[in-house]
């Protein structure tokens, strides 16, 4: 017996008959209190970097789930976003933070490498040759060869956080870091701040010693 498919357009804000983006824009602002945006590897390693971020910047993670009286899950106050991919690179994360802006609202990125990742142990021309040989696929093109692999931890995060600064789609008044994790120690080494230039009623620098 198949089982009849559900409406899944119920589920969409966009397809509500009284559907109003403004007003549903300014919903989801008010439902999640996001200030920072943290790029970092999917390997299980890497795990603890969110809370190690959300103590450097004084953040609440993983907050609470808030209900209505109806028990929908309707809220957060979490503070802090993940975003999680391959070697933490910023390439991957471009349309996340733009989304998070548009929705949240973003005050900081960070982008974080971690100690003995996964992208260190190949090369561009390497990925790009298996890839060739194995799949055959050339991918040569499909990807900025200095976002494929990690080489040099302070020159990837200067690149990486060059490239969040420089996309059309990075809202201009954030600031953005660029971090290394120790997978053993659990501690975190600011590489690189690039701030905001300063605005009438910015933040200060929300990390200690910054």
């Amino acid at each position: 017996m198949t089982k009849e498919q559900p409406n899944f357009d119920a589920y969409a804000f966009s397809k509500a008959p009284d559907f109003d983006e403004p007003s549903v824009r300014r919903a989801f602002s008010e439902a999640v209190p996001l200030r920072t945006v943290v790029v970092y590897c999917f390997d299980p390693r890497a795990v603890d970097i969110p809370k190690a971020v959300a103590r450097e910047f004084g953040e609440v993670y993983p907050g609470e789930i808030r209900v209505d009286a109806a028990g929908n899950k309707v809220a957060s106050s979490t503070t802090l976003f993940e975003v999680v991919v391959a070697g933490g690179r910023a390439v991957d994360a471009l349309r996340s933070v733009t989304v998070a802006q548009h929705l949240f609202g973003v005050e900081n990125i960070v982008v974080v490498h971690h100690t003995h990742c996964g992208a260190t142990s190949f090369t561009p021309d390497g990925i790009i040759e298996a890839c060739k040989h194995e799949h055959g696929r050339d991918i040569a093109g499909a990807y900025d060869r200095s976002s494929i692999a990690i080489s040099d931890y302070a020159e990837s995060l200067k690149y990486d956080v060059g490239l969040m600064r420089d996309s059309v789609g990075t809202p201009p008044h954030v600031n953005i870091y660029g971090y290394v994790f120790d997978i053993d120690s659990g501690e975190l080494t600011r590489v690189v701040t690039d701030r905001a230039p300063a605005r009438k009623g910015a933040v200060a620098d929300p990390v200690a010693g910054g």
